[in-house]
């Protein structure tokens, strides 16, 4: 997934538009993760980027993808870049 979200909606207060954001990206990986692994991967990762455009997006890991939505948020910007890749895991024995 990349994609460019605004942070500003007619009729819709901030923290809202903020929160469908995430829950829109929670979906996402909760649908990426649901599809088969192949032969040989133990789990689906991500490579996931955060910025205030595709330019100046900067690596993130998937766990901290809410806090840094939350940070360019902070800045006052009119949208967010969020870039999400899957990629295959494998666990190291």
């Amino acid at each position: 997934m990349k994609k460019n979200f605004a942070l500003e909606a007619p009729n819709k207060k901030p923290d809202r538009v903020l929160e469908a954001i995430k829950a829109d990206v929670n979906k996402y990986l909760a649908r990426e993760r649901r599809k088969t692994l192949p032969e040989g991967v133990d789990y689906w990762d991500f490579d996931c980027k955060v910025g205030v455009d595709e330019g100046s997006a900067q690596r993130v890991h998937v766990k901290e993808l809410s806090k840094s939505i939350d940070q360019v948020a902070l800045r006052k910007v009119p949208s967010v870049y969020i870039e999400i890749l899957a990629t295959r895991g494998v666990r190291a024995k």
